[in-house]
């Protein structure tokens, strides 16, 4: 127990120190725009934790986020940069919202578990075939994930354009879901607020799939592939399948974000569909060092950069877009030291190889 205590604080030093260093960096930028990067910080506090609405507003923020960076962190886990989430979401939503509006008739709970599990399997069929081309081709995910992303865009503007989904109007958009599609709002916290059983959603996401990684037999074959593919398959384990199965699972948490976006905050697919999260997971799931359980909190860290960012942008001379430039600086460091790590396991890699030629 003290070894994985140990091994927890160890991991969690780097992203700290990145943290610290993008502060202070971010607090130059500020004294450079007029402005007092304590006062800042106060007012960014005040707009992302001072009050059930601001808290509500911040866990609303962090709930796509928190599912975008659970996909990134399992295809990194397999030696995988899936940066396909955006249009793994895309899909997802269009495939809620979809159902949500055309099947009437069903109890609460049975439509909104339909939903989700039909977006969650959109998602994983769309990362499957970035998957397939990787596992039978050599095809490298980011370029193929990439492309697919575009792909996503422009079929879902394409379908949602078309009289069978669009509502009547101008704007292309499906009708609002049936209010037994609706994901309950977490009215309890604050009255009119756009968080819901989402969150709840995420949080379980977060477990089966920590679940999944750290005590699966399938997961630990994930694990293994990520950290060597050729000890791997030398070893009896099966790359191809742990390739399509994180795929698989990574682009199902994706499909889920975009479910919730649909379910519970829009009631509607609009095209273009509100982008983003897919690459802020990316920055979560970096912060996080892939960690399921580390991803919720590195989320809601991002969620009250934004929702706190909106107030700093009402009450001071700064720009919310600052928030923007916040989470670039800590993608920079993190991924700096993310890089000197992978270039050292590669460097002790292939001097293990090389002394056993």
């Amino acid at each position: 127990m003290n070894r994985q205590v140990a091994r927890a604080y160890r991991q969690a030093i780097p992203p700290l120190v990145s943290l610290v260093f993008a502060a202070i960096v971010s607090a130059v930028i500020i004294l450079a725009l007029g402005e007092n990067p304590l006062h800042i910080v106060s007012v960014m506090l005040r707009g992302s934790l001072g009050s059930a609405r601001s808290l509500a507003n911040t866990l609303e923020e962090a709930t796509p986020l928190v599912l975008t960076g659970l996909c990134v962190a399992v295809g990194m886990k397999c030696g995988l940069f899936n940066i396909g989430g955006e249009g793994q979401l895309v899909f997802g939503a269009f495939a809620s919202a979809w159902l949500g509006v055309k099947i009437a008739g069903m109890n609460p709970v049975g439509h909104v578990a339909l939903c989700l599990l039909a977006a969650g399997l959109a998602g994983a069929i769309w990362a499957l075939v970035a998957g397939a081309l990787r596992a039978r081709f050599g095809a490298h995910e980011v370029i193929t994930t990439i492309m697919l992303n575009y792909i996503a865009f422009i079929v879902t503007n394409y379908l949602v354009s078309l009289p069978y989904f669009k509502k009547p109007g101008q704007i292309p958009q499906t009708e609002d879901i049936l209010a037994s599609a609706s994901l309950p709002k977490a009215t309890l916290l604050y009255e009119h607020t756009r968080l819901n059983l989402g969150f709840g959603v995420a949080i379980l996401a977060v477990v089966l799939v920590y679940i999944f990684l750290q005590r699966a037999r399938a997961g630990y074959e994930i694990r293994a592939v990520g950290l060597n593919p050729l000890a791997s398959r030398a070893s009896g384990i099966s790359v191809t399948r742990s390739i399509l199965l994180a795929m698989g699972v990574s682009g199902f948490v994706a499909g889920l974000a975009g479910a919730e976006r649909v379910l519970g905050v829009h009631d509607h697919f609009i095209s273009p569909f509100p982008y983003g999260y897919g690459f802020s997971g990316i920055a979560v799931a970096l912060l996080a060092r892939n960690n399921p359980v580390a991803i919720l909190g590195a989320a809601i860290f991002f969620g009250a950069l934004a929702s706190g960012g909106a107030q700093v942008d009402m009450e001071t001379r700064v720009p919310r877009e600052l928030v923007t430039v916040i989470q670039a600086i800590v993608i920079l460091f993190v991924a700096c030291e993310y890089l000197v790590t992978r270039l050292g396991l590669l460097g002790r890699q292939a001097r293990g190889a090389k002394a056993n030629e």
